[in-house]
């Protein structure tokens, strides 16, 4: 099953914006209101927050992010490739 036949399941209330339906405990849910009923925030909010504090980013903000970067430090696009590479590698030795 792909990401899209997973996505059509799901009620899509306007154009991008996809619905889903998660399972929580009574008392996680009760906490998750609190919260933000505390910070003036829906519950969607709450989440898209939370995602981005985790890194989980859209394609676009990745992008936009890795381009910032890439201006930032000057590299041309294989210097960037092979030092990402290279970064990865002695990471993954450790």
């Amino acid at each position: 099953m792909c990401y899209d036949d997973l996505v059509s399941n799901h009620q899509r209330t306007k154009p991008g914006v996809a619905r889903l339906t998660i399972t929580l405990s009574d008392e996680r849910h009760r906490a998750l209101r609190e919260a933000a009923v505390k910070r003036r925030k829906t519950i969607g909010q709450l989440i898209e927050e939370s995602l981005e504090f985790y890194g989980i980013k859209t394609a676009r903000s990745a992008e936009a992010l890795v381009a910032k970067a890439r201006a930032r430090a000057a590299l041309t696009e294989p210097d960037a490739l092979r030092r990402a590479v290279a970064e990865t590698r002695a990471v993954r030795r450790r």
